[in-house]
């Protein structure tokens, strides 16, 4: 299998911290603001993001940062019933009224967001949700767009991407293999 690194550990730290700066500025700040990682790689770069924000903005990141599994609300669980949930954290001020940012780290079908808008309805009612996300490769077969990206990366549907996270993984970039 043939690979190539498009995003090293530097190319990701800049992009993280750009949806982070572009997050505050669409918010005009971190008031009312609930970022909420997907499991597993949207989780740990919603805590990036969070603490880079907690870098320009004095915010309580426990008050800001959750996880949301959307598990159960797939629509493949029938071709792939083996998925173990993982938990969901929802900041203690909840999410009613509060602009909550989703975070996953490839966007591809708009399967996974379906999903977690759905999941989102579960646990309140946000005054407005956005989409933050490392990669977007296209192919969308939902209308679900990103708000806040860290880069497009046009791919054929035969090529995968791969996000390497040092928190999950051992190294800390991204990989197309064709």
């Amino acid at each position: 299998m043939q690979s190539r690194t498009v995003l090293t550990s530097s190319d990701i730290d800049r992009a993280v911290t750009r949806i982070s700066h572009e997050i505050l500025e669409s918010n005009q700040g971190s008031q009312d603001l609930v970022i909420l990682g997907i499991p597993t790689r949207g989780a740990i770069l919603a805590k990036r993001i969070v603490d880079t924000i907690a870098k320009f903005e004095s915010i309580d990141t426990d008050a800001v940062l959750g996880t949301l599994d959307i598990t159960m609300h797939r629509d493949d669980l029938a071709s792939k019933p083996t998925r173990n949930p993982a938990k969901t954290v929802i900041p203690a001020g909840g999410l009613d009224g509060k602009v909550v940012v989703l975070v996953d780290d490839v966007l591809f079908s708009g399967r996974t967001i379906r999903a977690a808008l759905d999941a989102l309805g579960d646990y309140g009612r946000p005054s407005a949700v956005r989409l933050a996300v490392l990669i977007d490769r296209g192919h969308r077969e939902l209308p679900i767009r990103a708000d806040f990206v860290g880069k497009n990366l046009p791919t054929s549907r035969d090529e995968r991407i791969r996000v390497l996270l040092t928190e999950s993984d051992t190294e800390n970039e991204v990989v197309i293999e064709a």
